[in-house]
């Protein structure tokens, strides 16, 4: 059982670790990091829930189960805790920051959701466990993070802009992933690896565009963007 929490937990604690030192201006607060990241763990419990029971309940096609079941309903839950864990916490206060905290609790989810998966298929599934699922987790949390610290940062009509592609990107790249899973088991990799290489590269443009920001008011010269 402990190698099996060990190379469940071990690619989040990583990717964690990377996007956590990437902040070039003021490293968030371990205490706070880590009450997000448990809130992403807890989280596990009520989605899964809810999910079975659906599942159980209903015959859904797997569109609906990629967009509503999955991505809806785990980025909606994990956007709802970050922006009242972490975004109206007065820590939150760099745009970068909400990379950190919306990536923070997405691994914490995915750290569970990953250990129950290698329990009930085995160790032999971490690596790729790793790549796909622990990985996507990560990168739908960055490109969250990075619009609510650009709506954390904006008024008025960029705002609320700002906040909607926070929680409906999410949403259609965690259903788009979940569909490819589901639809394309014979060729995945040959659908996943051009995703994931395009994820990979979305989210990494995102740090660096909320690491040349510090706000709009501090440093107006900064790129914005989108």
């Amino acid at each position: 059982m402990l190698a099996v929490i060990s190379a469940a937990v071990a690619p989040a604690i990583a990717l964690l670790s990377f996007f956590y030192l990437k902040d070039k201006y003021e490293t968030e607060p371990l205490s706070l990091v880590v009450k997000v990241y448990i809130f992403g763990v807890l989280l596990v419990f009520p989605i899964m829930v809810i999910q079975f029971g659906i599942t159980e309940e209903l015959n859904v096609p797997s569109f609906v189960e990629a967009f509503f079941i999955s991505g809806t309903l785990e980025e909606f839950f994990k956007w709802f805790l970050v922006f009242y864990g972490a975004y109206l916490h007065e820590e939150f206060n760099e745009p970068y920051d909400g990379i950190v905290y919306a990536t923070a609790l997405s691994l914490g989810f995915a750290s569970l959701e990953n250990i129950f998966y290698l329990y009930t298929f085995g160790i032999k599934e971490a690596l790729v466990r790793a790549l796909l699922p622990v990985s996507g987790h990560a990168l739908f949390g960055v490109i969250m993070g990075f619009y609510l610290g650009k709506g954390k940062f904006s008024t008025g009509r960029k705002k609320k802009m700002y906040l909607t592609l926070s929680l409906l990107l999410p949403i259609v790249l965690h259903g788009t992933f979940n569909f490819l899973l589901l639809s394309s088991t014979k060729y995945i990799f040959f659908y996943m690896f051009p995703f994931m290489i395009f994820l990979w590269w979305f989210a990494l443009r995102k740090v660096r565009i909320a690491n040349t920001t510090l706000t709009p008011y501090s440093n107006p010269d900064a790129k914005t963007g989108i």
